[in-house]
């Protein structure tokens, strides 16, 4: 493992994730889950937006490299937007990942009204090479409040997804961070995790956010 690896884990790297992972090994770590930009160029009530979500050039060259990162016979978890699914499936299947599952967050509420009353969020899973299967993953989802990021998720369906996919010590990366919500639920389940943020706020957010938890020795996994 190099040093400038060790120096990553439990821990979030400011930059852009792809010049980051380019600086990974190979096939070193077990599952990625991230929330990546929608590319629809979001804002919410008060202002806030997204960085790199007007535009798709970062999209397959981060893929490829998440697919890279990623030991064979894992999975990644990636949230994505509905209305450019064409683009993200494209990214996926181009950098060799299998699409194995579709996965449906309902909501008690609806965060958008207008031919439909959006009510949940949604997920693929994909897969490098042949995976052993999980349990049966049961999920719910609560409002977050968006308080620390405009499209901050909730820290216990991403537990639930880590507790099903990964087994305790081993390294979840999430390469679009944001405000921290996969490495706090990583961190409360004793995985390892990596985290890279391109905003230096959101970064500064995340940071906060994971020192302010009780952290506990977290050992390779046998």
């Amino acid at each position: 493992m190099t040093r400038l690896f060790s120096q990553m884990l439990n821990d979030i790297t400011c930059g852009d994730c792809i010049e980051v992972m380019r600086r990974m090994p190979w096939a070193s770590v077990d599952f990625i889950l991230t929330d990546p930009p929608y590319l629809v160029n979001y804002r919410d009530r008060s202002g806030r937006s997204i960085a790199n979500d007007c535009d798709d050039t970062w999209l397959k060259p981060s893929v490829r490299q998440m697919y890279r990162v990623l030991r064979p016979d894992n999975l990644c978890v990636s949230f994505y937007g509905w209305n450019k699914t064409d683009l993200f499936m494209q990214a996926w299947r181009e950098a060799g990942f299998s699409i194995v599952g579709h996965i449906v967050f309902r909501k008690r509420y609806g965060s958008k009204a207008r031919f439909l009353s959006y009510r949940h969020e949604s997920a693929y899973l994909l897969a490098k090479g042949r995976p052993a299967l999980p349990g049966q993953v049961v999920l719910d989802w609560d409002y977050t409040g968006n308080v620390l990021h405009p499209t901050q998720k909730p820290v216990e369906p991403l537990k639930t997804l880590i507790a099903a996919f990964t087994r305790p010590g081993q390294v979840v990366l999430d390469p679009f961070c944001g405000s921290g919500s996969t490495l706090a639920a990583a961190q409360e389940l004793e995985r390892r995790f990596i985290g890279i943020e391109i905003d230096p706020a959101n970064h500064r957010t995340a940071g906060n956010r994971l020192s302010s938890l009780v952290r506990k020795p977290v050992k390779a996994a046998a």
